[in-house]
């Protein structure tokens, strides 16, 4: 694409930009200083010029900058929504790479030629600084497109906004969200990820077409798009929220976090819908609170401390009136959740997930300082059970893990290093812990047993109980009773070499000592780093019980690396993939679960590696995606394919499907990351673009 329209379209989107205070703020007119604007004037040669011409409304690839067309598309609009276009599209070749106080003064020098005078206060080098200050309705304007006085005719037949009728997302709704909707990442609080609606079935998945499609901006994207009341709610790269119209795709509003100078974008992978609300984290880790029909901001909290090592890439939980949240990084003393008043921000509480010595779980990091003390990071997104009033999550192991090799042997002291790769049980609004379960004491191998907490009814020993059944990277499912935590049962899915035995009451399991990674030898693990199975969450029938999960069949050697250096793990090791002994070429695997008897019902595999979330649905399909780009309907009865559909790039978030004036449709975002190019190493016969490519695609069936 040329970059005059890219710049064009880029500062065309704008118009829906949503920054805080400019509705509530007293207005107040640009103010810049000479000193600035001659400043400004220098950077505008070396980086704007080009595009845009010496006089600013003279160059080939750029649109004007001062004149008529300037005017007509800024008077009256807030200088912020000015500064971030500037920063976001400028430099072409590299945008964002100058500091805010030079674009600041790039503005200057435009303010200048635009004819508003300057003063004795500088322009400010934030958007949130400049929200209140508006550009005059009138300034010295040029040549420009169109002819002034002219009143152009509205659009024809305006379609009604559906935003208009959004009603409030309660508790009752994530318990039991309505048939059509999807308002939260896995559809309900339980994690289900199925969805009721069977008009995209067997016998009409084969017709399904595009409806519509979205570019979300350029960059990695794993976040599950969310839909309420007609209205699908989109998160894309560098801090960007959109709301569109779920029939016809058009864009009704958009956020753009504006970050600080010099920090990079992270990846989400979930954010929330509660009350009139959206609830986003961003990268400099704050979450923050949209009106759910404008995108305005209407509170802003700090979570985390970037500059000390931590972020929020999982996404939020909410219930009872909160919204919670937990931490990902490699901070000093460990990762946390905060749980926040959902209506102002307040933090009401916070859970350490690596616990301080004398606390509960304090003792068993083999007697390391706090402050030495990290992991515990929360990747994905918790889960919450109504019945029991409780909210599921699970942290993520260690990085450092030498210090935990062997034991120190004293006294009340062990090396289990609570609470990772642990099920905690909290409640939203004390943060209390009500009970956990430790899946894989002091993992040595990077095995992550954090993702999603399925909430679902079986029968235990004659009696009906809820249940939450987790599965680690290991591609291990342990099921547990909700209410306090008590072991039920595991399955182990074969893809794994490190458990060795799982004991049959209590859930304990046994590891092989001669597989601990350490810097006199190398040793080959199954699964890799990437996992057996990762973040991207499986589907649960809540009827049938049915689990449906897409795994990968990859190994790895933990190789030491050369003295001096630290490696991935502390015990000096990094990862190198390799596909598992003895393989016959098939690296992708979905399976059935029966959770109710623990047992495989059914198994699919091919070559190419899966890189999806699951969805399951009543008219009997399993949809997932994979790294060469293919997106599938499977039959949940066996797993046999029955549609598929080439997409842009590949994905590596969920599928949803919903609902709206009786059509079904489903959806799923693309825009590869770094489990697609993990995976990507086995199959090296498999192209995708060279750069990210997210779009929201969404599919339908004919009229009929």
């Amino acid at each position: 694409m040329p970059a005059e329209i890219r710049i064009g379209l880029a500062i065309a989107a704008l118009g829906a930009l949503q920054l805080s205070g400019v509705a509530h703020a007293q207005l107040t007119t640009p103010a810049y200083t000479l000193e600035q604007a001659a400043a400004g004037k220098i950077a505008y040669d070396a980086h704007c010029a080009v595009c845009h011409g010496q006089e600013l409304s003279d160059g080939e690839f750029g649109p004007p900058l001062k004149g008529r067309a300037f005017s007509q598309l800024w008077s009256g609009r807030s200088i912020a929504d000015l500064f971030v276009v500037t920063a976001t599209t400028m430099p072409v070749a590299t945008p964002r790479s100058l500091a805010d106080e030079t674009y600041a003064e790039i503005l200057a020098y435009m303010l200048q030629h635009n004819g508003i005078s300057a003063g004795a206060d500088a322009l400010a080098a934030s958007p949130q600084a400049l929200s209140s200050v508006v550009m005059p309705t009138e300034f010295t304007i040029g040549p420009g497109n169109l002819v002034g006085g002219i009143a152009l005719p509205p659009p024809p037949n305006p379609a009604p906004n559906p935003l208009d009728d959004i009603t409030p997302v309660s508790d009752a709704m994530l318990a039991d969200a309505p048939e059509g909707s999807w308002p939260t990442w896995r559809r309900t609080n339980d994690s289900s990820g199925f969805s009721p609606l069977d008009q995209i079935n067997k016998e009409t998945v084969g017709d399904l077409r595009v409806a519509w499609s979205w570019g979300l901006p350029a960059g990695p994207s794993q976040t599950t798009p969310l839909v309420h009341d007609g209205v699908v709610f989109a998160h894309g790269w560098n801090d960007i929220l959109q709301a569109l119209d779920a029939v016809t795709g058009e864009l009704l509003w958009e956020y753009r976090r504006w970050l600080p100078s010099g920090m990079s974008p992270s990846q989400k992978r979930s954010f929330a819908l509660y009350g009139d609300y959206v609830y986003v984290p961003t990268s400099d880790a704050h979450l923050v609170a949209l009106d759910v029909k404008t995108g305005t901001v209407a509170w802003d909290r700090a979570v985390a401390d970037t500059a000390a090592g931590f972020g929020l890439t999982g996404g939020p939980l909410t219930a009872k009136g909160v919204v919670m949240i937990g931490t990902s990084g490699r901070g000093p003393g460990g990762n946390f959740i905060v749980g926040l008043d959902a209506d102002t921000g307040q933090e009401l509480w916070r859970f350490n997930a690596i616990p301080r010595p004398g606390e509960p779980g304090g003792d068993s990091w083999n007697a390391m300082l706090h402050e030495d003390r990290t992991g515990g990071a929360f990747w994905g997104v918790g889960s919450y059970d109504p019945e029991s009033g409780l909210a599921f999550f699970g942290p993520a192991p260690t990085y450092d893990t030498a210090p935990l090799v062997e034991p120190v042997n004293r006294p009340g002291i062990t090396n289990s290093a609570l609470f990772t790769n642990a099920t905690i049980a909290l409640d939203p609004e004390t943060g209390e812990l009500a009970w956990y379960f430790q899946h894989l004491p002091n993992d040595q191998w990077d095995q992550d047993w954090a993702w999603e907490r399925h909430i679902l009814k079986l029968d235990v020993e004659g009696v009906e109980k809820t249940v939450v059944a987790t599965g680690g990277k290991l591609a291990i499912y342990d099921l547990m009773e909700a209410d306090t935590g008590r072991f039920v049962g595991s399955i182990d899915l074969g893809l794994q070499n490190i458990v060795t035995a799982i004991d049959p009451e209590t859930g304990a399991k046994q590891t092989d000592p001669d597989l601990v990674p350490g810097r006199d030898r190398t040793v080959t693990i199954c699964p890799n780093t990437a996992g057996g199975k990762n973040w991207n969450p499986g589907a649960h029938d809540p009827e049938s019980r049915m689990l449906y999960v897409l795994l990968m069949e990859i190994c790895m050697d933990f190789v030491p690396v050369p003295p001096g250096e630290r490696g991935l793990l502390s015990t000096g090791v990094s990862p190198v993939s390799r596909p598992r002994p003895g393989h016959d070429g098939n690296y992708g695997r979905l399976q059935a679960i029966d959770l109710q008897t623990l047992e495989v019902a059914w198994t699919h595999r091919q070559r190419v590696p899966f890189a999806t979330g699951v969805l399951a649905t009543a008219g009997g399909l399993v949809f997932g995606g994979d790294v060469d780009r293919n997106l599938f309907a499977f039959d949940a009865d066996n797993g046999s394919e029955l549609w598929r559909f080439r997409l842009n790039d590949a994905s590596n978030a969920a599928p949803i499907t919903y609902m709206v004036d009786g059509r079904q449709y489903l959806a799923v975002t693309t825009g590869k990351s770094i489990l697609v190019v993990d995976r990507r190493t086995v199959v090296p016969e498999v192209s995708l673009p060279a750069e990210p490519s997210p779009t929201l695609w969404v599919f339908e069936l004919p009229d009929g």
